[in-house]
């Protein structure tokens, strides 16, 4: 991606978190990019193509946020890469996920599930890869979608009950 590529799927990210996908018109999106309407449509196309820069941008800044710099050892990557994810739920996501959010609004986008299912495998794989439990992606995922998912009603027992479903993992 190119500085400005990034800056607007960085913008447009900000502005579905704070908007969501439905509420926000193509100006809100653009003061959210900071850039041109013009140069918002020659990186972006269109709006879904901003959902999906919005969406890739986040992906990537999730994985920097839960698997930069782990512990080398198996054992304790689990426990980290939990409260990676509550600090990310607490600080970017009280909502819940915002991959679901814009499945949500557009079920019907191929684009927009496959990012979901690649998103949250990715994850799934790279955390089993880290703590030594590969072949458990699929408990890992689930884990970690209870913990995503039940954050806007449970916060931080949320993370403590993952805490205590991993040491079965």
């Amino acid at each position: 991606m190119t500085d400005t590529a990034t800056r607007i799927a960085a913008g447009l990210e900000q502005a579905f978190v704070a908007h969501g996908f439905a509420e926000p018109n193509v100006e809100t999106l653009r003061d959210g990019a900071g850039v041109s309407l013009r140069t918002l449509y020659k990186y972006t196309p269109s709006r879904d193509e901003m959902v999906i820069a919005a969406l890739e941008h986040r992906h990537l800044r999730y994985l920097d946020h839960v698997f930069a710099d782990l512990p080398d050892d198996g054992s304790p990557a689990l426990g980290a890469i939990i409260d990676r994810i509550a600090n990310w739920m607490t600080t970017e996501a009280p909502h819940g996920c915002l991959f679901h959010a814009a499945v949500a609004a557009a079920p019907q986008n191929m684009r927009l599930v496959e990012l979901l299912k690649r998103h949250k495998g990715d994850v799934a794989i790279k955390a089993a890869v880290v703590s030594g439990l590969q072949n458990r992606e699929a408990d890992i995922a689930f884990l970690f979608e209870g913990l995503t998912q039940s954050w806007p009603l449970l916060g931080g027992a949320a993370a403590r009950s993952a805490h205590r479903l991993a040491q079965h993992l």
